[in-house]
Formats: C-alpha cells, structure tokens, sequence
C-alpha cells in the first residue's frame, strides 16, 4: 500500500501551477483594456486627418475659396501638431501624463464642435490649428504611459498599440464618406467631437497616472528635458532612424494618390482597396514584431526590418524604372511599409527606454522630427516631378539608405 504522502494529485498540482503562471502573466503586463484605450487616444491624429479628406472639394465650394486654400488645413494641422509635441512633452514630464491627455481631449472636443459649425475658411484654418494643438498633449503621453507600463517590454508594447492603432487610418476616409452619403461634412467634425467625448469618459476612469520618481528631477526646468534628451549620444541614431522611416513613409502617403489614380489610372474604389492593403501590412508588421520582439529583441527586429525594406524600396525603385505596370508596384510597396513599421516601433521603443523620466519628452523630439521630415516630402516631389512614380520610388530608397546609415552609426557606438 502506497504511502498518503506520495500519493500527490498530479492533475490538481498541475492545474495550480497554470494557473500561478497566468497570475503571473496577467500582472506581469499591462491588461488588454489599457492597451486599446491608449491606442484609441493615439488613433485621434490619424481619424482627424484621414476623415476629412474626402470632404475637401465640397468644402472649398461651401466655404467659397479654392481647393488649394483647403488643402493647407493639412499642413497646419501637422505644423500645430508638432508645436503641441514641443510644448507639451516636456509637460507630460513635469505635470503628469493623465491631466495633460484629459486636457488634450477637452480641448479637442471643444474644437471639433467649433469646425462643424464654422462657415468660413478662416474660421475653419483657426480652429483646426486648434484641434491639432490640444491633440498633440492627448497623445504625447501614450509611448510615456507604454513605457512605464511595459518596461523592458516596451517594443512589444508599441507593437501592441500601434497595431491596434493602424484601424484608424484603414476605415478612417470610409466613415468620412459614409457620413457625407448621409448627412453634411460638417458632421464629420460632430463625429469627431463624440469620439473626442468618449475617450475623456474612458481615459477619466481608467487611464493610470505615473508617478514621478523621487529625486532632483521631479520638477525639471521646461527646457532641461530637452538636454536630457540631445545630451545623450546614444540616442541619436536611434532618433535618426525613426526620423528617416517617417520621411519614407511621408512620402508614400503624400504621393499615392497621385500615383494610383494619375498614373496608373486606378478608380477611387480600387484606391481604397489598394491603400486599405498597405495600411493592412503595417497591421501585420506590428502584429508580428509583438509575437518576435520579446524573444528577438528591439535591435535584431529593427534589423530584420531594415534588410526587408532595403530589398523591397530596391525592388521598388526597379520596377518603375523599367516602366512596369501597376502591380509590380503594389508588390513592391506592400513589403516596404510593412518593413518601415518594423523599423520605426522598434526605434521608437530603443529611445524611450533610454529616457525613463523624460519618455514625454523623447516622445515630442521623436515627433516633431518625424512631422518635419515628412513636411519635406511633398517639395521634394514637386521639385523631382517627372509625371512617373520613379521619384517617389527614389525618395523611399534614398530615405531607405538614410536609415542603413543610421543603423551604421548605431553599431560603431557600440549598440
């Protein structure tokens, strides 16, 4: 007869250690509902612009100017954008990153019902800087929040949010013009303003606030963050590479009308189509680098996306100087924005975590630098407009080749 003492319940024992491990799992990172909170706040930015655009003939006819008067609301809101980035990362810092995204998403909403019931063009330039303003404090926090909550994790954080993120600008011209079916284009803003409603609801209840480490820098001096950041040498490739990534992926965006539906001659329906797939392979990209991210690291990630998008920006370049048709193309950027997601997210994730008290203001340099680069995108095309895609297939290369440099500096300063 068995003694009772090694008579153990193996299927009980094994059922506990489960679950101790999925205890440990689920307090080890961050829940599910934060995740998609952060990257709701974050997908603000890509809703507001990529909402309106289908609305912009229409509204240089109901606002008596012209389309190019309308097409600057664009520019300005990247150029508020950006300011706001500068202002209020260091603030995120300093005050705490809750009550700067509960005033960004106030002062969005407030601005939003303002541009749907604006009826002139000045008006409407005016309170969009606005709305761009008050929107860079709501998401200039979120990779500071990402990082604080994920730690060592951080890359695969990022993954997380931007992957959940990307639904923004994939269905974002479909409601848009799903609205205008219905209704006026102003209610696109009033769509805004409910959605703007809605996340300060949720981020009042649930979005944490970070704590701010004890010693001399709790309270930093506005501009002492910023030294901070550019003091640390090591940084600076990394701010390099996500600078680079966000030049090609500018390009792209501000380009690909032009080259599916000009010059190749696609219809709107089949442009959709087309730009939801590139936006699709963002998705995957991140989704991705979250499974391998852990396992692999930021640096063997950044990497891998670095060898795929040299090979794909070639392959690009390639094909549109031999005058091929249109789905050696599509073939060819599919790939390249995949590999730019990669690239970005995790050097993006490689800078935060150098800067654990000063991750706002990280986040504003890394933006700012990111909104500048891209606004050289479209005079630099108009500079090598040639009525082909090969410039834009160039200028992604080129930005392709910066970010090869990049990676090169990074190594000889030992990362």
């Amino acid at each position: 007869m068995k003694s009772r003492k090694n008579c153990r319940p193996e299927p009980v024992l094994v059922m506990m250690a489960l679950f101790r491990v999925r205890v440990l799992m689920s307090t080890a990172l961050p829940s599910l509902r934060i995740v998609m909170l952060l990257a709701a706040v974050i997908a603000i930015t890509p809703l507001a612009i990529d909402m309106y655009l289908p609305a912009l003939p229409l509204m240089a006819k109901e606002l008596q100017t012209t389309n190019a008067l309308v097409q600057q609301s664009l520019s300005i809101y990247l150029a508020a954008y950006a300011l706001g980035m500068l202002l209020f990362g260091p603030l995120a810092d300093m005050l705490g990153r809750r009550p700067l995204a509960l005033f960004g998403l106030a002062g969005f909403l407030v601005a939003s019902v303002a541009l749907s019931l604006v009826s002139s063009i000045e008006g409407f330039l005016l309170w969009r800087a606005l709305q761009a303003f008050c929107g860079a404090a709501a998401t200039v926090v979120i990779p500071g929040i990402v990082r604080h909550l994920y730690q060592q994790h951080t890359a695969k954080g990022m993954s997380y949010v931007s992957m959940i993120m990307m639904l923004a600008p994939l269905i974002a011209p479909a409601i848009g013009s799903g609205v205008m079916y219905v209704t006026h284009w102003q209610h696109i803003f009033s769509l805004l303003a409910l959605y703007a409603a809605i996340m300060l609801l949720l981020c009042w209840h649930f979005l944490p606030e970070i704590k701010q480490q004890s010693g001399n820098s709790i309270r930093p001096a506005f501009f002492s963050g910023y030294q901070q950041v550019f003091a640390n040498r090591s940084a600076w490739p990394f701010i390099a590479i996500s600078m680079f990534a966000s030049f090609s992926f500018f390009t792209f965006l501000t380009a690909v009308s032009f080259v599916y539906i000009s010059y190749f001659g696609v219809s709107e329906q089949l442009f959709a189509l087309l730009f939801g797939l590139n936006v699709s392979s963002l998705m995957l990209a991140n989704f991705i680098n979250s499974r391998l991210v852990t396992r692999l690291g930021p640096q063997r990630m950044l990497t891998l996306g670095l060898v795929l998008a040299l090979l794909a920006a070639t392959t690009l370049s390639g094909v549109n100087a031999a005058g091929l048709g249109l789905w050696y193309t599509v073939a060819s950027i599919a790939p390249l924005m995949a590999s730019l997601g990669l690239i970005a997210t995790n050097a993006d994730a490689l800078i935060l975590m150098q800067f654990p008290q000063h991750s706002g203001t990280a986040t504003a340099v890394i933006g700012t630098l990111r909104f500048g680069s891209g606004a050289l995108a479209g005079p630099l095309l108009g500079l090598l407009y040639t009525g082909t895609a090969l410039p834009f297939s160039l200028l992604m290369l080129a930005g392709t080749l910066c970010i090869l440099g990049s990676v090169i500096w990074a190594k000889s300063l030992g990362h």
